[in-house]
């Protein structure tokens, strides 16, 4: 029998999950429902996007769908490694042996979605954009939705129910399915913002005859002794997008009042952008809203046989190690991987979904929070300790474990194991970082 898949959420987890469904053999027929409008045809202005990175466990999932891996690394800029830059000009190089990809959250989407529709038909896939998920009915087995935007034809159209056998909530830090889920016996689910606040920043392609040079091919980050953190990414057409961390509470981000003060901030704070930066975008990231990072953790992701939490929506993290979309993405893996391992009984594998993804979802969220220091001084320490990792490695690889970072960006070993290797650290900064709160 065809069990009916409704999947909330067209982003990079919601998508790639379709393209493993659609692999079982004419076992499902899937709907996606997402609430923004196709970005196929849709331009999103570029404060709705941002620049990701995929590790190898994002490619890894990636790549067991035939033909995505290629598409991705032909939108991409390779990385091989970090530049951290100090006020005095001077920098600090670390390498990678594996490149991260690098490109914008809604180039990803789009070919996943291109790549989707070119594979499937009508038949057993159909996506819903501009319909917003608006209530879940767990026992009826029932969802709600309204048409949004653009998509709203008539009033009398406006909302509609649909039927499901497994309902994925991939819809994002913020789920809606999730909330339906309180009112559900023994579930929990904590969810706190990341101390810092953030604002992206758009660069233009660097002049040619400029004097500053940031390797296209690093990751580029400077960190002050205030808790501002700004890093920087080049994007394959040659523009730079970045984003600067600053603590919540009086902080001189938040004081900026004109473009003049925005261009003087960052001249003094971070000289290679202050004169990279047109006046244009001083004014755009004046006016441009402060946001927040939001952490998920929860004691369980399914409900039943028939309802499940998937990226975001189950264990949304801070952006520090860049894994967010990397852990989504393993989310999908490791879900198909069940169904095989259990014949698609959907009863079970739910179950051990949580059973086995919860506590690497829950390490996940303490390694976001606490892998990469806050203070000047320890980020010292972090970059010997990473460089000690390397070389130990390198020399004697049966006797000491990979870097703390080449674990959780090189690899695919569990976050929980991660974790447990280098709990003494991540208490170190834990300490340092409520010490300083």
């Amino acid at each position: 029998m065809v069990k009916k898949v409704a999947i909330v959420g067209a982003g990079p987890s919601g998508v790639l999950l379709a393209h493993y469904l659609l692999h079982r053999g004419d076992k499902y027929q899937i709907d996606i429902y997402e609430r923004r409008s196709d970005p196929r045809t849709v331009s999103f202005s570029k404060s709705r996007t941002f620049p990701i990175s995929l590790s190898e466990r994002g490619m890894s999932a990636l790549r067991q769908i035939s033909g995505l891996e290629e598409a991705i690394k032909d939108i991409s800029l390779e990385i091989t490694g970090a530049i951290f830059h100090q006020k005095n000009g001077k920098t600090r190089l670390t390498s990678r042996k594996q490149p991260l990809f690098t490109l914008d959250r809604t180039k990803l989407v789009i070919v996943l979605l291109e790549k989707l529709t070119e594979k499937s038909n009508n038949q057993r896939l159909n996506i819903h954009f501009n319909c917003q998920c608006t209530e879940v009915d767990f026992v009826a087995r029932k969802a709600k939705f309204q048409k949004v935007g653009e998509a709203i034809p008539t009033e009398s159209t406006a909302d509609f129910s649909i039927d499901y056998d497994l309902l994925i909530g991939a819809d994002g830090a913020r789920s809606v399915v999730r909330k339906y889920f309180l009112s559900t016996e023994q579930f929990e689910c904590e969810q706190k913002y990341i101390p810092s606040d953030y604002k992206s920043i758009f660069l233009p392609r660097p002049d040619t005859k400029s004097e500053i040079s940031l390797k296209p091919d690093k990751v580029h980050t400077w960190t002050l002794d205030d808790g501002k953190v700004f890093l920087l990414l080049h994007q394959r057409d040659g523009t730079i997008s970045g984003v600067i961390y600053f603590p919540h509470e009086n902080n001189q981000v938040v004081g900026l009042s004109s473009t003049e003060e925005v261009l003087n901030f960052f001249g003094e704070n971070f000289p290679e952008v202050g004169q990279l930066m047109p006046e244009s975008e001083a004014e755009a990231f004046l006016n441009r809203a402060i946001a927040q990072i939001p952490t998920i953790r929860c004691n369980r992701y399914h409900q039943n046989d028939s309802v499940l939490l998937i990226g975001d929506a189950a264990h949304a993290v801070s952006s520090s190690i860049g894994q967010g979309c990397n852990a989504a993405l393993e989310d999908v893996v490791l879900f198909n991987k069940l169904l095989d391992e259990y014949s698609d009984n959907l009863a079970v594998v739910l179950e051990q979904f949580t059973v086995r993804r919860l506590p690497d979802a829950h390490a996940l969220v303490e390694l976001g929070d606490y892998a990469f220091p806050a203070s000047k001084g320890l980020l010292i320490e972090f970059l010997l300790r990473n460089l000690f990792a390397k070389t130990l490695h390198n020399l004697f690889p049966q006797r000491f474990s990979p870097s703390l970072f080449d674990l959780i960006s090189e690899s695919t070993v569990p976050y929980s194991e991660i974790l447990s290797l280098y709990k003494g650290w991540i208490s170190k900064v834990k300490k340092s970082n409520n010490t300083n709160s």
